[in-house]
């Protein structure tokens, strides 16, 4: 979903994680927050970079995703970088769980939007990328949009 849909607003994304994780599934989640953390991300302050979600007891847990304190907050601001709950249904929570113990599959957030007023984690189940897998995944990249930009040339010139 590289388009930006109907009452979708994106709020933070994870650039990297497409480079540095080869993603084969990926998932919606709800996530549970406080009022300053809605504001805060209202206002598009959402790190996603170190991110990662866990799955404990049969339920899920987002970790080191930062939301910056909400500029007109109080002293009751809320913690930056605490854990948050992930609401998923017990199946994709069970299967999320066996995608886990699998060596080497990890649970990355992708993206952080806003989707018909509710906010919304897209989650991709991955495994990590080696350096010269990550070389070749730029090479393919620069190739694509080398061809493409000679494409768009030659149409342009018709």
């Amino acid at each position: 979903m590289t388009k930006k849909e109907t009452g979708m607003k994106i709020l933070g994304q994870n650039k990297q994680a497409r480079l540095h994780y080869e993603i084969s599934e990926t998932y919606e989640a709800g996530i549970a927050l406080v009022g300053t953390e809605v504001k805060a991300l209202r206002e598009g302050k959402c790190n996603l970079s170190d991110s990662y979600a866990v799955i404990n007891e049969g339920e899920a847990f987002l970790h080191d995703m930062h939301i910056s304190p909400y500029s007109h907050g109080n002293i009751m601001n809320h913690d930056p970088l605490r854990v948050r709950k992930l609401l998923l249904h017990r199946g994709e929570l069970k299967r999320l769980y066996g995608k886990t113990r699998e060596r080497g599959l990890t649970i990355i957030p992708l993206r952080v939007y806003f989707k018909s007023g509710k906010i919304k984690v897209e989650l991709g189940v991955g495994r990590g990328r080696k350096l010269y897998d990550k070389r070749q995944e730029l090479r393919r990249r620069t190739d694509k949009r080398e061809i493409e930009r000679a494409f768009r040339g030659k149409i342009k010139g018709y």
